[in-house]
């Protein structure tokens, strides 16, 4: 499948979360959906992110707009880590391991390291002191280091009225622009 954009049809993908089997996105919810596509659990940059989502997801719900992060990282994984730091998150993580759905979507990883951080090095600096002020530490590594993100918004039925492949690892719109994109 071509890279998705705005317009397009979101294919309804059946998936496991952190803690279900044989879950779909049109299933679960009627509203908006966001798909936040981040690298996997011990990533703390990844975990930080899911934090922020967090910390603003009642934000989401008045917009009518569920969110699904989708990671690369297994079941076992997704659940250790939430246990072993005590946190409770308001959306569900979709495991993928098998980057089944990162590749439908043609979510590609950065060519090197270098290119996974681009020009954006300042950027990354500043988001790792806020992590690591934040008590985050790294996880196991799981799948593709080098791994892009990507968020897409779709619609009640199943249009993407936003998508954004990511040039670099902080090539991503942060909660307030993406709230207002909903």
């Amino acid at each position: 499948m071509p890279r998705l954009a705005a317009g397009d049809k979101m294919p309804n993908f059946e998936f496991n979360t952190g803690y279900r089997t044989g879950v779909s996105l049109r299933g679960e919810w009627k509203g908006k959906i966001v798909l936040w596509v981040l690298r996997y659990i011990g990533c703390t940059v990844c975990r930080y992110d899911c934090k922020l989502i967090a910390d603003r997801y009642d934000e989401f719900m008045k917009k009518d707009a569920k969110v699904f992060v989708l990671m690369q990282s297994d079941q076992e994984h997704i659940q250790n880590d939430m246990k072993n730091t005590n946190a409770w998150l308001p959306f569900e993580i979709i495991s993928d391991p098998e980057m089944n759905i990162y590749k439908a979507l043609d979510i590609k990883p950065a060519e090197s390291m270098e290119a996974l951080i681009g020009d954006r090095m300042d950027d990354l600096k500043a988001k790792s002191a806020k992590v690591k002020e934040a008590g985050f530490v790294h996880g196991d590594y799981e799948g593709d280091e080098q791994q892009l993100p990507a968020m897409f918004i779709i619609d009640e039925n199943d249009t993407v009225t936003f998508a954004h492949y990511a040039a670099n690892l902080m090539d991503m719109p942060n909660i307030d622009d993406l709230l207002a994109k909903l």
